[in-house]
């Protein structure tokens, strides 16, 4: 049993849990004696604070969990600054330079006059990561999981091609960017959507399935996270929505009986219309995936448990 997919790329709107999501995918890939890198881009360390371990500091990769399917995950938090030094190293020997640019902003300068080069450079050091595989390196991981920026923002910022056609036509960017391409629409990538039974969450998921057409890059699953399962049937939620059911716990007066139906009612209306969001997100073609909402919050435990949740529900392996 293989990996499917070397390269899993997770983007969704702020505030869907996609860094949590992205995490527990790193822990379901790490099964017996794999090696699994987690990157981020953002810079907010959120992949160290769902392990509860240091944050990431440079371009260091370092063990942040053993799993109990026997595997080992690795953070990496990628910087476009480090990133560029790198670059420059890499293509034009200029570390020492690149390092004096930095002290004096220049860093900054390019990344803001040429947005597109600081795409390029993030994607890269992914790109670079899911290469070791190939050429055999020792420091090599069996898949790669990239915590990506928004929905929002993901076609723009994984279409490093267009990035790039106004930096360059020939030359190292060129070329990098047409390498990170060809790994992007590869039959070894695939992009997964977060989203919770929201309906800006959800609109913003259909844009940006929409968005990502044109970029040729794979779409693998769309998951629903944080939901909360129900043992109603549709026409059951719709009565209680409709508040015609009437309680009569016992111990408890009228009034307080009354008020229990009215929130109950509430409910299910909220369950109605999760589930109306979760018929638009079926009606996209894609796989679909849920996890389930922990009312205890997210620690290492809750991150094995989502694991488990995505082994269940996603085809992560050949064979």
């Amino acid at each position: 049993m293989t990996p499917k997919h070397t390269l899993h790329i997770v983007s969704g709107k702020g505030g869907t849990g996609k860094t949590t999501i992205a995490a527990g995918l790193a822990c379901a890939l790490a099964t017996s004696g794999r090696r699994v890198l987690l990157c981020e881009v953002e810079g907010r360390n959120g992949i160290t604070e769902r392990f509860d371990v240091p944050a990431l500091t440079g371009p260091e990769e370092r063990r942040i969990s053993r799993t109990p399917a026997g595997g080992t995950v690795y953070g990496l938090s990628i910087d476009a600054e480090d990133a560029l030094i790198e670059y420059l190293d890499t293509f034009y020997h200029l570390s020492i330079a690149g390092k004096a640019l930095d002290r004096f902003g220049a860093v900054d300068f390019a990344t803001s006059i040429a947005p597109g080069l600081r795409d390029v450079l993030l994607t890269g050091k992914v790109y670079e990561a899911v290469r070791r595989k190939i050429k055999n390196r020792p420091n090599s991981y069996d898949a790669v999981v990239f915590d990506a920026p928004p929905t929002g923002r993901i076609a723009k910022f994984l279409n490093v091609h267009a990035a790039v056609a106004g930096l360059a036509k020939v030359g190292p960017i060129r070329n990098q960017a047409d390498s990170i391409m060809r790994l992007l629409r590869s039959a070894t990538t695939t992009l997964h959507l977060v989203t919770l039974l929201e309906d800006m969450p959800v609109t913003e998921t259909e844009e940006a399935v929409a968005a990502l057409r044109p970029t040729r890059i794979r779409i693998g699953t769309v998951i629903e996270n944080m939901v909360t399962p129900t043992p109603l049937d549709h026409d059951q939620l719709e009565t209680a929505a409709a508040g015609s059911v009437l309680l009569k716990v016992p111990r408890l007066t009228v009034k307080q009986n009354q008020a229990l139906a009215s929130e109950f009612a509430i409910e299910a209306g909220r369950t109605l219309q999760e589930q109306q969001r979760h018929d638009r997100l079926t009606a996209l073609g894609l796989p679909l995936a849920s996890i389930t909402f922990d009312p205890g919050g997210i620690d290492e435990g809750a991150i094995f448990s989502i694991a488990e949740q995505l082994t269940d529900q996603m085809s992560l392996e050949d064979g």
